[in-house]
């Protein structure tokens, strides 16, 4: 609704102040300079002051990718001598990056591909009955979709496990997506044990396989713009998007839109929120995962695979604190932040210790296209 229809309807309310016969006030293209003087001037200059509001002016409905700044991605890649320092260089500035040179190939992504492809074939009974609900696995759609007239409903998706585990088997085969999925979440582990090691993180993150749930994220893409990926938010340490075909994204940074266009077989790393609260707030973040940019005119489906390495509900997420070389630690269980040295050599912490489940829940069900979910944590 634009202002000048909104400061329209105020006037209708408004005392009337120009008599009964009065012609309502100008509208600001017409406003002259010059104000006459009443024995009502509070009024007319109130009456004034909203006339000179733009308008055209209204609030946006959402961020659109079009007005997205376009970033180039930075390249890494595991055989540079480099490659850990060049890994934190990018995630504390961008959050996001691309990396080259890995081991998965072409033609097992394009066979997931494929098979993602065919759960959107299924009916909506199909899809309901082999991969039931159990929040956050399961198919979810927006029940909004057929009312939206322009197109631009969030679109369906599909979250599996590292088995891609479906409650049949039935006319599914989902061989390729599930080594693709085991692929990528090696990848991930690795990349986010080189990225402990350079920052120094005091827990060894990547020695422990139970400490990470991985999910396989499956979005059919639909015409148009959307407020935020099909599926919700969902909290992760690291994203890996595996790039088949030229395709632009945006990506949700807490400054606004990113628009990025990976190379062709190049897998998009993204960094999360959990791991901008293990660095203590060092690493850049972006905000679920990237959204397929499709303009007005294209009306084709796309279906994106994002493997978000993630944690399990039972998890508390607190900055994982540099070990400082030096005294030894007071053995204190109560310190939760577990360093050694002195006090004065230890790190100012700067986000509370918060519950994985509840951050998790909150963020998935809310929009925080505008704040920063972690502001609440923050100290």
């Amino acid at each position: 609704m634009s202002m000048a229809f909104s400061t329209h309807k105020q006037h209708q309310h408004l005392p009337n102040l120009y008599g009964a016969t009065a012609a309502p006030p100008p509208t600001p293209s017409a406003q002259p300079n010059h104000h006459t003087v009443t024995s009502s001037a509070a009024a007319d200059a109130l009456s004034n002051l909203l006339h000179r509001l733009p308008p055209t002016l209204s609030l946006p409905k959402r961020r659109s990718s079009t007005s997205a700044t376009s970033r180039a991605l930075p390249t890494l890649s595991f055989s540079d001598p480099n490659f850990n320092h060049l890994l934190v260089s990018s995630g504390s500035e961008l959050g996001f990056l691309q990396l080259t040179n890995h081991d998965i190939p072409s033609q097992l992504a394009n066979s997931a591909e494929t098979e993602s492809l065919s759960l959107f074939e299924l009916t909506r009974d199909q899809k309901e009955s082999c991969f039931p609900k159990n929040w956050p696995l399961g198919f979810d759609a927006d029940d909004d979709d057929e009312e939206e007239e322009d197109g631009d409903g969030k679109g369906e998706s599909f979250c599996l496990d590292t088995e891609c585990s479906t409650e049949t088997t039935a006319d599914l085969s989902l061989t390729s997506l599930r080594e693709f999925t085991r692929a990528l979440e090696k990848l991930g582990l690795k990349i986010i044990d080189k990225l402990a090691d350079a920052m120094g993180f005091d827990n060894s993150i990547g020695e422990d396989p139970t400490r990470f749930r991985s999910l396989m994220w499956i979005s059919e893409g639909l015409h148009g713009d959307h407020d935020k990926p099909s599926g919700g938010f969902y909290p992760y340490v690291i994203g890996l998007q595996y790039q088949i075909r030229c395709q632009k994204y945006s990506l949700l940074k807490d400054s606004g839109s990113v628009s990025v266009s990976p190379q062709v077989d190049s897998i998009m790393v993204t960094l999360g929120d959990i791991a901008q609260v293990w660095s203590n707030g060092k690493l850049s973040k972006v905000r679920g995962r990237p959204m397929a940019c499709l303009g007005d005119g294209n009306k084709s489906r796309f279906v994106s695979m994002s493997l978000l390495v993630t944690l399990p509900c039972n998890s508390r997420v607190t900055p994982l604190l540099p070990k400082v070389v030096g005294e030894e630690g007071t053995g204190d269980d109560d310190d939760e932040s577990q360093v050694c040295g002195s006090k004065e050599e230890q790190e100012k912490r700067l986000f509370n210790s918060f519950s994985f489940e509840d951050y998790a829940w909150r963020v998935y069900n809310e929009c925080y296209l505008f704040n920063d979910p972690l502001d609440r944590y923050r100290i």
